[in-house]
């Protein structure tokens, strides 16, 4: 009898992840994510390496604002026809073109020498990052629309695409820095540009997703005036999301959801260094442990979701994600222990994959196919805003409270995401 469960749940499971669309939303996951750590960490080591100051290191970090306001030209991607390849279809046509971009300007990079071209590198890093951002946008509509007619199957599509993102950053963050001591960073940044034939494979074998799409004369931007591109792209988009009763409450938890791991994010490297961590520790513990973990809370919080439904799985995923923040207020106390802080990290890196996963498919599920790329894009960004504003305050609580008791704060950031997930359920009952 018991195996005869457990058989039928390993069907269950295989049903739901093993088939040809989530094969394709891990591939494309994967060309989403591996170019952003080569306009960031890793780009930064290869600068250090070539002579660069700390303060030019830092300042060449700018480059990666364009995915900070993506948002700005994603209308571009739901109404504009992209010449000659608008035939292979409105998702398709415009993945085909960023991904070859995406190539083109990583390969470029390959061929500079930053220390003594720095312009150069500059535009080339820049490229990188409009081109991946831009990529972004459309496969992130992409995956939208691909579960817009099932959608019981957001959930687990967006926990793959997750999943293919994180393998993306593995590949172009241990990956480039375990090339780069065996050839130089040039060599890595020219195999590292190779990881698009994933992502340009995967878009000439896949079906666009909203086939039934058709262009009508006024999403020509050649025939109609910035104004009425300006309403049908921009405003139109806003007014079908505040169509929805209690868009209020749902601003109010995309952008409270996240905000205790958001909150704590800063302060992990120097808490682990006060605790006595070495650096080799710290990197074995959060990058293997910690990245198998949030890989497997992914996966099943999206097999979670597809059996409570999204809101109810956001509330235990809520919950979880603040008991294990706390969690960290033991280490604090222990010290040094290298087993409780492995079982720590894998518990909030499993806990925060499902949360991931969750407030994915929720923000997924709240996009009009007519705007999917400008309504994910816009909403995405409210979630974003949390750690690019509130996580700045982090350093100054640490600074003025016990690691015990900054962890113990912090672990209460998940209550306003919570009442805004009650608020909408009382809603929806009602």
């Amino acid at each position: 009898m018991f195996n005869t469960c457990m058989l039928r749940k390993l069907k269950d499971i295989a049903d739901i992840y093993l088939n040809r669309t989530m094969f394709i939303m891990c591939a494309f996951g994967f060309a989403s994510g591996f170019p952003f750590l080569l306009v960031f960490s890793t780009l930064s080591l290869w600068l250090k390496e070539a002579g660069f100051t700390l303060v030019a290191i830092g300042a060449f970090s700018l480059v990666k604002i364009p995915y900070s306001f993506k948002w700005l030209w994603s209308p571009l991607t739901d109404k504009i026809k992209i010449p000659f390849l608008w035939k292979m279809g409105r998702r398709k046509s415009w993945a085909f073109l960023m991904q070859i971009l995406v190539f083109i300007s990583i390969f470029l990079m390959s061929t500079v020498n930053p220390f003594h071209n720095k312009t150069l590198m500059l535009i080339y890093a820049i490229a990188v990052s409009f081109s991946s951002a831009t990529l972004d946008i459309v496969l992130d509509a992409y995956r939208v629309e691909c579960f817009s007619k099932t959608p019981e199957k957001q959930a687990a599509g967006s926990a793959i695409f997750v999943l293919g993102y994180r393998l993306g950053l593995i590949f172009s963050g241990a990956g480039a820095l375990w090339l780069a001591e065996y050839t130089s960073w040039n060599n890595v940044y020219f195999l590292m540009a190779l990881g698009s034939v994933v992502g340009f494979v995967t878009v000439l074998t896949v079906k666009e997703p909203n086939a039934d799409f058709k262009y009508s004369t006024q999403d020509n931007a050649a025939k109609q005036t910035f104004a009425d591109f300006f309403k049908s792209s921009v405003v139109a988009p806003f007014k079908d999301f505040l169509q929805n009763k209690n868009w209020y409450w749902i601003l109010f938890l995309i952008f409270f959801y996240r905000m205790g791991d958001s909150y704590v994010a800063p302060m992990y490297l120097p808490f682990y260094s006060d605790m006595g961590f070495s650096k080799i520790e710290i990197a074995y513990i959060t990058k293997i442990y910690g990245m198998i973990a949030a890989i497997s809370g992914g996966l099943v919080g999206g097999l979670m979701l597809n059996k409570t439904g999204i809101l109810k799985g956001l509330y235990i995923c809520g919950f979880l994600q603040g008991i294990t923040t706390l969690f960290f207020s033991i280490q604090a106390m222990v010290g040094y222990n290298t087993s409780l802080l492995t079982v720590i990290i894998a518990l909030e890196n499993f806990t925060s994959g499902m949360a991931t996963a969750a407030l994915v498919a929720y923000i997924s599920s709240l996009c009009n196919v007519l705007y999917t790329a400008t309504q994910y894009a816009l909403l995405s960004s409210v979630m974003s805003l949390a750690r690019d504003l509130f996580a700045a305050t982090s350093g100054f609580l640490a600074q003025n409270v016990s690691w015990a008791m900054f962890f113990a704060i912090s672990s209460m950031f998940c209550l306003p995401g919570i009442l805004g997930i009650w608020f909408l359920s009382k809603d929806k009952k009602a």
